[in-house]
């Protein structure tokens, strides 16, 4: 869940790209040793741009890369893990 000012900050890959016939490594996407972690649970992240987990993101209604209130949870069903 990603608001539309952090949209613009992710990465655009072309079809051959989503395919594997290109890869890119002048940047890390993500860190597998890294110590990036959700604000809220600790757990960690795959991506560094990210602040909190989808999980979390998606439990608050929040953008997992800045944090700002996208949607109003407050009537939604959830369970509680």
């Amino acid at each position: 869940m990603v608001c539309e000012k952090c949209e613009k900050k992710l990465p655009k890959t072309s079809q051959k790209e989503k395919a594997g016939m290109i890869t890119n490594f002048s940047k890390p996407k993500f860190s597998p040793a890294g110590n990036h972690k959700c604000l809220k649970c600790k757990k960690r992240q795959v991506q560094m741009e990210d602040k909190y987990c989808q999980e979390c993101a998606y439990k608050d209604g929040i953008c997992k890369m800045c944090g700002i209130k996208i949607l109003d949870t407050k009537f939604y069903r959830q369970s509680n893990t």
